[in-house]
This record gives C-alpha cells, sequence and structure tokens, in this order.
C-alpha cells in the first residue's frame, strides 16, 4: 500500500506536479488557476492547440491572451510528460453519437494516455460529465489493466464534475462551489485539499463517486426540461397570439416562479448530458418519460423556427427561394466562439429545405470551426445586407447594443421581417418602425 500522507504537502511545496488532460473550454482555466499556486503540466493532443497557448493566444477567450501569456503553465502535447505529475486531472469532452447513445471515446482514450503513464502514488480526477458509474466501472478498468497497477493500493481516483460556464464572466472556477469525491476518504480529504487551493467558493464533499457523477448529470438535465416547457409554452402561445415574453414577465411577479426563457439548446452541455442519463436509466430497465420529452421538444426548436420563418414570408409575392434571409449567430450561446452542437445548423437546413440558402453572420464564432463541422462559410458586416428577413439567433453583447435604426440597412426596402429568438430588443420600437416582428 503506497503511503500518500505527504502527498498534499508535495503539491504546494512543488515536489511534484499538476497535469491537466484536455485544454478547452474546461481545462484551460482549471489549468490557469492552479499554475498560480503549483506546478502544472497541461497536456492536449491537438500540436495546433498547444502551439497557440505557447504563443499566448487564447482560441477559447474563456481566461484570456494576457492570462495565457503570464501564465506558468508548460504546454505540451507529448503525453511522456504526464510523467512528471502526480495528480492527474482529465477533462476532456464526452459527446453522444447520432443515436444519442454517450461517446466515451475521447474519455477512454485520455484515460489510456493516462494509464500509460501513471505510477504509484498517484491520484486521477475526472471532471468529464458521464453517467453515474463510468468512474468506477469504466475507467478504473482501463487505468488498472494498462498500468498494471491496484486501485485504492498503488493509485487513487475521484470526480470532481466540471462547473464551466462559457462566455460567463461572472460565474467563474473561483466562485462556484466545487463538488468533489473520492475512491476512499484519504482519497476525497486529498482532492478537497488541492481544489481549495482555487476555489474561493468552497468545495462541497460528495458522499461517493457515484453521487458526484449523478449531481453533476441531472444539474443540466433540470435546465433542459425547464427551457423545454418554456418552449412549449412558446408553441402554444404563438398559436394564441399571445406574446410569450409578456406572458413570462407577468408570471414572474410570483416569488416562486422560477425564470427560465425559451430558445435553442445546444452545446456540450444542456443538450447532451440528459442522455446520459436517460442511457443509464434504460439500461438498468427504465425509460425515461419527462427528460426525453423535454429532449423532443428542445431538439426541434430550430426546425419550428425555420418553418416559422418561411410561414411569416410567404404572405410576399415572390417566390420563397428568392427570399434573402440572414442568420445573426452561429454559436451554440452568446459571447462565446464555440459552434459545436449548435442548433442554429438546424435552422439553416430548415430554410434550405424550402430552397432558402440563408447568409450566416457571427463576428463571434470560431469561422475555422463552422466551415470544418457543418459546411458554413460565415460571411461579414458588409455582406449581410438587403436582407429580407433577419433572425437574431443568438444574444451576443454586440447584436444587443444594436438599435432599431442600425437594422436599416441590414434590410431592402419591403417585406421586413426579424426574428428575435431570444427577445433582445423592444418588440413595440421594431413595429412603430414597421417592421414585421417575432420571437418565441
Amino acid at each position: 500500500m503506497y503511503n500518500f500522507e505527504y502527498f498534499y504537502d508535495d503539491i504546494i511545496n512543488k515536489k511534484t506536479s499538476i497535469s491537466i488532460i484536455g485544454l478547452g473550454y474546461v481545462g484551460l482555466p482549471i489549468a490557469i488557476a492552479f499554475s498560480k499556486k503549483v506546478d502544472v503540466i497541461g497536456f492536449d493532443i491537438s500540436a495546433k492547440k498547444i502551439e497557440l497557448y505557447r504563443n499566448g493566444y487564447d482560441p477559447t477567450g474563456e481566461v484570456g491572451d494576457d492570462e495565457i501569456r503570464e501564465s506558468k503553465v508548460y504546454y505540451t502535447s507529448k503525453s511522456t510528460d504526464i510523467k512528471k505529475a502526480k495528480f492527474h486531472i482529465i477533462a476532456v469532452p464526452t459527446p453522444v453519437k447520432e443515436d444519442h447513445t454517450p461517446d466515451l471515446k475521447p474519455l477512454t482514450s485520455a484515460t489510456q494516455l493516462v494509464a500509460d503513464n501513471l505510477k504509484r502514488g498517484d491520484i486521477v480526477v475526472y471532471e468529464s460529465t458521464v453517467y453515474p458509474g463510468v468512474t468506477e466501472e469504466v475507467c478504473i478498468p482501463i487505468l488498472e489493466s494498462k498500468s498494471g497497477l491496484a486501485c485504492g493500493k498503488d493509485f487513487k481516483v475521484g470526480y470532481s464534475p466540471e462547473r464551466i460556464n462559457p462566455g460567463d464572466k461572472k460565474h467563474r472556477l473561483s466562485s462556484i462551489i466545487k463538488v468533489v469525491s473520492g475512491i476512499d476518504e484519504e482519497t476525497l480529504d486529498i482532492i478537497a485539499k488541492v481544489y481549495e487551493l482555487v476555489v474561493d467558493a468552497g468545495v462541497y464533499r460528495a458522499e461517493s463517486i457515484k453521487v458526484a457523477e449523478a449531481a453533476k448529470v441531472i444539474e443540466n438535465s433540470q435546465r433542459d426540461i425547464n427551457i423545454a416547457f418554456m418552449n412549449e409554452l412558446s408553441i402554444i402561445f404563438s398559436r394564441m397570439g399571445i406574446d410569450t415574453k409578456a406572458v413570462l414577465k407577468a408570471a414572474e411577479t410570483k416569488w416562486n416562479f422560477l425564470k427560465f426563457y425559451p430558445g435553442l439548446v445546444g452545446g456540450h452541455c444542456i443538450g447532451v448530458d440528459p442522455y446520459y442519463l436517460t442511457y443509464k436509466a434504460e439500461m438498468l430497465g427504465y425509460h425515461s418519460q419527462v427528460i426525453l420529452a423535454g429532449r423532443r421538444i428542445n431538439d426541434n426548436m430550430g426546425k419550428y423556427v425555420g418553418d416559422m420563418c418561411v410561414k411569416l414570408l410567404s404572405a410576399t409575392d415572390r417566390p420563397i427561394k428568392d427570399l434573402r434571409v440572414g442568420i445573426a449567430g452561429f454559436t451554440f450561446k452568446e459571447n462565446c466562439p464555440d459552434t459545436r452542437n449548435t442548433k442554429v445548423i438546424d435552422i439553416v437546413n430548415e430554410l434550405q429545405e424550402f430552397g432558402i440558402e440563408p447568409m450566416v453572420y457571427d463576428p463571434v464564432a470560431d469561422i475555422n470551426e463552422a466551415k470544418q463541422l457543418y459546411g458554413i462559410s460565415l460571411v461579414d458586416a458588409d455582406s449581410f445586407i438587403d436582407m429580407d428577413a433577419i433572425i437574431i439567433a443568438v444574444a451576443h453583447k454586440l447584436f444587443r447594443a444594436k438599435t432599431v435604426d442600425k437594422f436599416e440597412k441590414m434590410f431592402g426596402k419591403e417585406n421586413q421581417l426579424v426574428i428575435d429568438l431570444k427577445g433582445i430588443y423592444d418588440r413595440c420600437e421594431f413595429e412603430a418602425h414597421g417592421y414585421k416582428y417575432w420571437r418565441l
């Protein structure tokens, strides 16, 4: 049995390092935060990404170029460098396949990579969102078989679910309570102390790894279900000719009314995590009713918006396919360059079904990613003109700042339709200027 008594002291006295495996929207902020207190090795399989970080550039926008340049993180794409660390944090994506079942390949690949470099006395902590049981039933067996070491005796394992909110400058790693868990009490204590170095809000010690895994997966499932309810209401109220936003403002006057709003639900968290929970439930013989119903509603909203756009434009005398439709915003959420699992592509696809080839404008989005993942060539502001309809799909700050008069040069002379999915503009102001206005 390896003696972990001085593990924490070795970390804070810089006798060993912390390694972060996966330097994306989750891993990068963690690496930067820890590097201000201890020695950190930042690993990513993408040599291109590592080169950007070494040159002081932050493509995620989560920490900023200045923080990257000033940090003391040792960035590497050489897996053997992981051997220099004893505390390993795995923060890789956990997407779903086309059939909505969990895709654990990034997680298992990262686990194998760590296992190849695992030593006696190491601790491995997972941050990736998974269904309850993955850490102990999938990951630990890989670590043991590949390394030849025994969990609990030669190395320890824990789970601390990420709570990074891309684009959110208020709720940061340091200001959000961190849930931590470990394979045993000793591991839990060490992991809690390590995270307390960078989490000012403190840590919550979950009673088991499965409890921590479950807590994470229901956080986003809860939001997904509530947003689905708002989306369903917006569909119903639209048929009634009632403004959903006006209804919600009235309802919010009650002290215990939950403030959720309709919208597209994409990204690699809210639109994905519920499927991990329902997948595990299916394995145990239970078919989810509420969770999957919410998923169906949210997954269909892009198509619904595209249909509504065509319906609202159908009153014109011109053929639908000749109309110019612009989409402002392509990322999965506001003020974030990430386009992975964006539901705006569903609007694009639905408009194309009617013969409309929309122009997509998003100065915040990762241009190369949009082209690589979706074949979408984003246009610049100068090309975003003479539209018959504009769909404001993402509530970027720069879009919020636009006043009604700024829309004039973006439109043609007639049939001016504004679809404001997030309700960021004043309906009355737009209608007073002669625009046809619709929102969820």
